[in-house]
């Protein structure tokens, strides 16, 4: 299974930044999620391979409390490695990083949806996050066959797992909601191809937000 986690929230996260590769630490309130997805993957056994993460600490500390979580049940000697994979780095928002969505104007959010080339003044493309992303899901397919993968990583890369296990194209990923320390699955062992088999839970974060 391929299993891709949205980090907690971060510091940006919690006054409604824009942010995509601003290095934003979790909020206290991410710390308590990170903690929780740890728990809620750790609880469903040991057959995790490994844990990627993308280099940014909001991601690579969610990354750690769920190595923590697993080593508690099997043990530090045992638990999975944490590998960095900038392919799952979040989109490069340019000059609008940082920004607060209320403050771009309509036309510009309408553009951005219907011309997926359009490209942040500094930025990264839709379709660009969309390549990255499917390549290197590609390439952990048969592993995630085998044994759970967790991916930690962002909002626009977890809608493009998304968009490459459904086979649809990078608009696609302007109609899918994501919360913070949201939980998807991608099951990669079927014949036919990847299958979407849980997205967007957060059934763990119960109390927290």
């Amino acid at each position: 299974m391929l299993v891709v986690v949205r980090h907690g929230q971060s510091e940006a996260n919690a006054i409604g930044l824009l942010v995509g590769r601003t290095d934003s630490p979790l909020s206290e309130l991410g710390q308590l999620q990170a903690a929780a997805i740890a728990g809620a993957l750790a609880s469903r056994g040991t057959s995790t391979a490994r844990i990627l993460t993308s280099p940014l600490q909001r991601a690579a500390s969610t990354a750690e409390a769920i190595v923590a979580a697993y080593a508690r049940v099997v043990g530090p000697g045992r638990a999975p490695r944490v590998d960095l994979d900038e392919r799952f780095v979040e989109l490069d928002y340019g000059e609008l990083d940082g920004t607060l969505p209320s403050d771009l104007p309509p036309a510009l959010w309408e553009h951005w949806r219907t011309e997926v080339a359009w490209r942040p003044p500094g930025g990264e493309t839709i379709e660009e996050v969309r390549a990255r992303v499917g390549a290197a899901c590609e390439e952990l397919s048969a592993e995630a066959a085998r044994a759970d993968v967790v991916v930690v990583t962002h909002l626009s890369p977890v809608r493009a797992a998304v968009t490459w296990a459904l086979g649809g194209g990078p608009e696609m990923s302007w109609r899918l909601s994501l919360g913070v320390a949201s939980i998807t699955r991608i099951s990669t062992g079927d014949p036919l191809g990847p299958v979407l088999v849980g997205f967007n839970d957060r059934a763990h974060l119960s109390g927290l937000g």
